[in-house]
């Protein structure tokens, strides 16, 4: 199985993908990351990987369901937790007013002590803006903390985000797959 998902390395996609060969393909398996699911897709439509990996969270899945429509069909889903999150903010960083987010954990916690909402793409993306020291706090994995734990401080503790996933190839599913709840007709 050679699974397509969005990366970058180190973010939920790639943790889930790794985790499903692990546990659905006994280890056996290549995941690779692209920078946007419209060139994951693509990949699958031109034979050069055999699946596509998509948390129906992100912001651009219902957009692909219907963009690759028979074309692409969903062949597995399942639910997953992500990596621990965390609220985090600089050591220095009393008081913060600016919190960076990835959109979809806008509602993981309450932000309303925070004056700027800075969206970011990622976790990853809200993590390395927390270490370099371009946000004072965000919400991403909690094992950054470990990367720097004389400059960031824990705010909160988050834990995983459980999210439904859903596996994509080119070939449908049979009829009779206890996945398909079909009408009868």
């Amino acid at each position: 199985m050679h699974i397509a998902t969005l990366g970058p390395s180190g973010n939920n996609h790639e943790l889930i993908a790794k985790r499903y060969l692990r546990m659905r393909c006994s280890g056996e398996g290549i995941v690779t990351l692209f920078s946007q699911f419209e060139a994951a897709f693509q990949a699958l439509l031109a034979g050069h990987v055999s699946h596509v990996l998509q948390c129906t969270a992100h912001a651009t899945h219902s957009d692909c369901v219907g963009r690759y429509m028979h074309r692409a069909y969903p062949v597995d889903t399942f639910i997953a937790g992500s990596k621990p999150l965390a609220l985090i903010a600089q050591r220095d960083s009393v008081r913060p007013t600016q919190v960076a987010l990835q959109p979809a954990t806008r509602y993981y916690t309450d932000l309303t002590a925070y004056t700027e909402i800075i969206d970011a793409p990622t976790t990853v993306a809200v993590a390395e803006g927390l270490l370099a020291g371009r946000f004072e706090a965000g919400i991403c994995a909690e094992e950054v903390l470990g990367q720097a734990p004389e400059q960031l401080r824990l705010v909160q503790s988050l834990g995983p985000a459980l999210d439904t996933w859903v596996m994509f190839a080119t070939t449908p599913l049979a009829a009779s797959s206890p996945l398909r709840l079909d009408a009868d007709v």
